[in-house]
């Protein structure tokens, strides 16, 4: 007597591996670094980051979702149509080569060593935060000066 053998069972396909999204995924770390992921609206329209929760609760950012109304792909490998989505290809570590699909792969950013701290961007933060809380605490004392003894 023969015995029939099961089927495999069906695996779903991994997002972006057939082509048929609304998406580029450009992968800039392995998901196996991540126990969860999280999708967030980047504030420009087109792009959508994948957040990576890591085991020891520290996040990251997983891959980058560019939609394809922003971005094309020329000899395999993406160039964006939107001056936001451009800007963004441009701070990788290396330029998006597709992987399969919708999928790229890329570098991260690079990483600010402590000695180039802190750079123009984070003074000019600063001192935006010092101009702040100095406008709020002036503010909650009405307006006088207590210095004066008023």
């Amino acid at each position: 007597m023969a015995t029939a053998t099961k089927p495999a069972p069906h695996r779903r396909a991994r997002p972006g591996a057939k082509g048929s999204g609304r998406f580029f995924h450009i992968e800039l770390r392995p998901r196996q670094q991540f126990v969860a992921f999280r999708v967030q609206s980047f504030g420009k329209a087109g792009i959508e980051r994948v957040a990576g929760r890591r085991a020891n609760g520290s996040w990251d950012t997983a891959t980058w979702l560019v939609d394809k109304r922003r971005a094309h792909v020329e000899n395999g490998r993406l160039v964006g149509d939107s001056d936001a989505v451009r800007r963004m290809l441009a701070r990788f570590g290396s330029i998006p080569v597709r992987v399969r699909g919708d999928r790229f792969r890329a570098r991260p950013w690079r990483k600010i060593p402590a000695s180039e701290k802190p750079t123009p961007a984070m003074r000019r933060a600063q001192l935006a935060n010092i101009k702040k809380a100095q406008a709020a605490l002036r503010a909650r004392r009405g307006g006088t000066n207590r210095s004066q003894g008023v």
